[in-house]
C-alpha cells in the first residue's frame, strides 16, 4: 500500500506536468487541488508504515530504529517544499521548480536501493551515509541547478530550497549516527509497539 501511495504521486506529478503542456491549466489548477489531497494522505501514511516496519523488526538482525531519521528528513523535506510550492502557484517557474524539488526530497529510497545492491554495507560514518543515502538527491538537485544556469534563470527561491534540503540531509546523517537518537527511537519504537499490540 505504502509503495502504491507513493509510486502514485509520480503519476500525479506526471499528469499535472501534461496538463501545462498540452495548455490545460484551468484542469491542472484544479486537479492541483486532489494532488494536495494526495499529499496529505501520503504525511499519514509514510510515517504510519515507518514505525509500523521498526515495530515488526524489534529485537532482530534488522532492527535500525535510527533509519527514522530518514523517514522523517524525507517526509518533512517533501511537505515543506509543497507547501511552499503550492504558496508559489502565482509565479509558474517558482511553482514548478518547488514542485519538482519537493518531489526530490523523496527520491533517495530508489537510489539507496540501487547502491545497496552494489555496495550492501552500511557505511561506518555520517559523511559516507550521506553519500551512500542522498547521492541519487544531490545528482538531482545539480542537475537542475546547472540547467538553470546555464538557462540564465536561477531562481532564489529554488536555491534557497536546494540548500535547506541538503542541509536537512546532512542533519538526518549525523542524527544516524547520534547514540541519543538511537536511543530515543528505540524507546518510541518500544512504545509503539507495547500500544499497537
Amino acid at each position: 500500500m505504502h509503495g502504491a501511495v507513493f509510486t502514485m504521486w509520480m503519476v500525479l506529478l506526471t499528469v499535472q506536468v501534461l496538463f501545462v503542456l498540452r495548455d490545460r491549466v484551468a484542469w491542472h489548477r484544479a486537479f492541483g487541488w486532489f494532488v494536495a489531497g494526495w499529499a496529505a494522505l501520503m504525511a499519514v501514511m509514510g510515517p504510519w508504515v515507518a514505525v509500523a516496519v521498526q515495530v515488526a523488526t524489534l529485537n532482530t538482525k534488522f532492527e535500525d530504529t535510527s533509519f527514522l531519521a530518514l523517514n522523517l528528513a524525507d517526509l518533512v523535506g517533501f511537505l515543506a517544499l509543497l507547501a511552499w510550492g503550492i504558496a508559489l502557484r502565482w509565479n509558474p517557474a517558482a511553482h514548478r521548480r518547488m514542485m519538482i524539488l519537493s518531489t526530490v526530497a523523496l527520491a533517495d529510497p530508489g537510489f539507496a536501493r540501487f547502491i545497496a545492491w552494489l555496495w550492501p554495507i552500511n557505511p561506518p560514518s555520517p559523511f559516507l551515509w550521506f553519500l551512500y543515502t542522498f547521492y541519487g538527491n544531490i545528482l538531482l538537485i545539480i542537475l537542475m541547478a546547472a540547467w538553470d544556469w546555464w538557462r540564465g534563470r536561477l531562481l532564489r527561491s529554488f536555491a534557497i530550497g536546494a540548500a535547506a534540503l541538503v542541509a536537512s540531509e546532512v542533519l538526518c546523517a549525523f542524527l544516524y549516527y547520534w547514540p541519543p537518537w538511537k536511543t530515543a527511537t528505540v524507546e518510541f519504537v518500544r512504545f509503539c509497539a507495547k500500544h499497537s499490540a
